[in-house]
């Protein structure tokens, strides 16, 4: 499947079927802060999604069930893959040094990236 980039509103979409796992419109309409989006706005966008593959659904009588085709992971992963090919040189170290520099990190989520990447040096040291 391409993975293409989402637009805002499909992505605000995925983002609650990704924690609703599955929902019908109404359950996908409620979950927007107000003013809610039309029903007929949220229907057009989820009929685009189903065409693009993103989500699909099940027929329960005349409703749709939807639930999220494209996994949370696989689109972010994507996402930030791109971006440091086209922003950072195609280079990962050059993006987390970017990534510390330039956010404002606390001792302790400093702390906790540091033994992500003592656990991914263990783990590579392994293969």
């Amino acid at each position: 499947m391409d993975i293409k980039q989402l637009n805002k509103s499909e992505l605000q979409i995925m983002k609650y079927l990704w924690i609703l796992k599955k929902g019908f419109m109404k359950d996908i309409v409620e979950q927007f802060p107000e003013p809610r989006p039309a029903y007929t706005t949220t229907s057009t966008m989820l009929k685009r999604m189903c065409d693009k593959q993103y989500i699909g659904f099940k027929r329960l009588g005349r409703d749709k069930e939807y639930y999220a085709i494209l996994k949370k992971n696989d689109y972010f992963s994507t996402q930030v893959n791109g971006m440091i090919t086209h922003f950072f040189n195609d280079s990962k170290s050059q993006f987390a040094s970017f990534f510390t520099k330039n956010t404002d990190l606390s001792m302790s989520e400093l702390e906790e990236l540091q033994q992500l990447l003592q656990d991914k040096i263990n783990q590579k040291k392994k293969q």
